[in-house]
């Protein structure tokens, strides 16, 4: 039988995050995001049902979600129900104001990755809101990552994308896009219009 792979709650970057993986001996460093509404926990068990020999790391969104859970930025319940009630959305459109202070800290923890990961790969992505957030990130600031993954995510204050897509800032990096086709929150269109923009 195998050993239990470890889990411990660290803090990177002024952000707390679920570790989970030999730091040590890991081949790879792999960052992902929780979603609105998630924890880092409810991701957890993504990394040990791999059990590849990489340091996970699931950090918290640094606000409280109206809905329960965290947030990486600040989604009004109230407008939310009423977007909802219309179908499943496409943020490209939307600007959120504290979106730049969640780039800020996602930054931040990823410069101290880097730094941790000595060399080694560093892949990272994130589930809806987290996902949004790690591209829009991406786009902005460009860092030495092995791959990026997007899981039932959409493109975010798109306006400013197409230069930066343009000057090349994803230009042979390997990106995995997934959506559920049944996704309630995030249209599928808008998983297709992120995959197509990339």
């Amino acid at each position: 039988m195998s050993a239990a792979i470890p889990e411990e709650t660290i803090d990177l970057a002024g952000l707390r995050v679920v570790a989970v993986g030999e730091r040590r001996e890991a081949q790879a460093v792999v960052v992902l995001l929780h979603g609105f509404g998630m924890r880092p926990e409810d991701l957890s068990p993504f990394a040990h049902s791999l059990g590849l020999p990489a340091w996970f790391l699931f950090p918290e969104g640094p606000l409280e979600a109206a809905i329960g859970g965290r947030a990486w930025w600040h989604i009004d319940p109230v407008a939310r129900e009423q977007a909802l009630a219309k179908g499943p959305r496409d943020f490209s459109v939307q600007d959120p104001p504290d979106l730049p202070r969640a780039r800020e800290h996602l930054g931040r923890l990823l410069d101290q990755v880097t730094e941790l990961a000595g060399g080694r790969p560093v892949v990272i992505g994130g589930f809806s809101q987290g996902g949004m957030l790690t591209c829009d990130t991406f786009l902005r600031r460009p860092r030495p990552v092995a791959g990026i993954a997007l899981l039932s995510a959409s493109r975010i204050a798109f306006h400013a994308w197409p230069p930066l897509l343009e000057a090349g800032a994803v230009k042979g990096v390997p990106i995995l896009v997934s959506h559920g086709e049944a996704d309630a929150d995030l249209a599928f269109s808008a998983g297709l219009a992120l995959k197509d923009c990339l």
